[in-house]
């Protein structure tokens, strides 16, 4: 059973400190058990680091309408009677993890507006007002501005919502998405991709990426503003590149095709 002590050192060895920034994607449900639970890991993070911001996501609010425009990665008119409204205190979704939601709930914390694609993080409200409706990523590049890092704990990519700030900067397709919200169903543009295909971005990092076990579990770092360069460096380079070879993956069929249609 892993301890605070033990948790501390991890991201010490990540060379993680007082003035360090990051954004946090974690599956610790999936670790041996932690002494204290998250509270722990929260608290270890908070007691390494400045600024600590984590997705926070609730795509449960999502509305799928009976038409829309064409070629938006989305089937139209399947049941959607399960929306719930965006309220400030609304759970994040559990595929977001345990962290994710128990920073959010956390006394210091304050979280983004968006509907479906929130933030939440302590110490970072000049980030986090930063997003808007047109903008979902906005934390993303704020964050990046700032020297941040991506964490990963016990997860790869296919959780790292910053390479979804690489496809946009690349030029890549972005979605628009409706959401319920207390005003009435909101729209939201620049809906991402899917992130299915991110982990193949791995070996691409090896030059930048920094490691720590704690028992038999993984944590890596990442410079945020690195990170995305290569990511969008790759993506200009081969327009294809972390899509995913899922059959009947809406989004990365329409990206192949807006690609085949600018071609």
């Amino acid at each position: 059973m892993s301890s605070y002590r033990d948790w501390i050192t991890a991201l010490r060895d990540l060379g993680l400190g007082r003035h360090s920034r990051v954004l946090v994607h974690a599956s610790i449900e999936a670790m041996s058990p932690i002494a204290g639970g998250v509270g722990t890991v929260v608290g270890a993070l908070l007691a390494t680091c400045e600024t600590v911001v984590a997705p926070t996501f609730t795509q449960r609010t999502l509305l799928v309408p009976r038409v829309g425009p064409p070629d938006n990665g989305l089937i139209y008119g399947t049941t959607n009677d399960e929306a719930e409204i965006f309220l400030p205190d609304s759970p994040a979704d559990p595929e977001m993890g345990a962290l994710a939601e128990a920073l959010r709930r956390h006394a210091g914390a304050r979280r983004s507006s968006h509907p479906a694609l929130s933030f939440a993080g302590v110490n970072a409200d000049e980030v986090l007002a930063a997003q808007t409706l047109e903008e979902p990523l906005a934390p993303v590049r704020g964050l990046a501005d700032e020297d941040a890092d991506v964490l990963l704990i016990g997860t790869d990519h296919r959780s790292d919502v910053s390479l979804h700030w690489a496809e946009r900067l690349a030029g890549r397709k972005q979605f628009l998405r409706w959401a319920l919200t207390p005003s009435g169903v909101a729209e939201c543009p620049g809906y991402p991709g899917c992130p299915d295909g991110f982990e193949v971005i791995g070996p691409r990092l090896a030059g930048i990426a920094r490691q720590a076990q704690l028992g038999d579990n993984l944590f890596q770092a990442f410079p945020l503003r690195d990170l995305i360069n290569i990511a969008v460096a790759w993506i200009r380079q081969d327009v294809r590149a972390l899509l995913c070879d899922r059959q009947g993956c809406e989004r990365c069929a329409a990206v192949r095709a807006s690609v085949r249609v600018a071609s």
